[in-house]
């Protein structure tokens, strides 16, 4: 085999296989490393650069704490304290005392002592034209009423008993003839005319109020 030779007349130096083999293995390691390199940046700028990998923003339940004011509460009362009879009905109808025995002030004292025991009391009267004096108390309730009766009753035991107990008439027997919504008519006779309860009936009066 000849040999060529350059322009110049010189012979051309030849590179030996085992050093193109070099060069050829350098080159690729170099372009090995490159190619890692360039993976790890992208996957950091994947990552963010701080190795977490960025979502969507999950939003956190606010929870609001309020505190409510009962409005429809009641307000802590103290009722009024009131001197009853064991086992009397005093409540569910109100009473009315007609004067029906000529003494002046009656009605109005018998309702003082009534009132003093528990039963509501509505305003004195006195008794009809056509009534004038009657010797014997009588006790009226209005049938319309529920608990009347049962406040009559015990308004006849409160007085020591009473000749009847009867349902009202209409009109009732008042110089107005009306009760004025009241369930209970005491006709206060002369037999219990001016008299108190605990004269009427002391067995029915708390100790206290007898002996006042």
């Amino acid at each position: 085999m000849s040999d060529s030779r350059d322009a110049s007349g010189q012979m051309p130096r030849r590179v030996p296989r085992n050093q193109q083999a070099q060069v050829s293995g350098g080159l690729a390691i170099v372009l090995a490393a490159v190619a890692v390199i360039a993976g790890f940046l992208i996957l950091r700028s994947i990552a963010g650069g701080d190795g977490v990998v960025d979502g969507p923003a999950v939003a956190q339940p606010s929870v609001e704490t309020t505190t409510t004011l009962d409005a429809g509460a009641a307000p802590t009362t103290i009722p009024a304290t009131t001197t009853t009879i064991a086992g009397m009905v005093t409540d569910g109808a109100s009473v009315v005392v007609a004067n029906a025995n000529a003494v002046n002030g009656s009605a109005g004292l018998m309702s003082s002592e009534l009132g003093a025991v528990g039963y509501q009391m509505g305003t004195p009267t006195n008794a009809s034209a056509s009534i004038g004096k009657i010797d014997l108390t009588v006790v009226y309730f209005d049938p319309g009423i529920p608990s009347a009766q049962a406040v009559a009753e015990s308004v006849a035991r409160s007085l020591g008993g009473v000749s009847s107990i009867a349902p009202l008439p209409t009109p009732a027997p008042t110089q107005t003839g009306s009760l004025d919504g009241s369930g209970v008519l005491v006709m206060l006779g002369i037999d219990k005319a001016g008299r108190t309860l605990a004269e009427l009936a002391p067995d029915m009066v708390p100790a206290q109020d007898a002996a006042g």
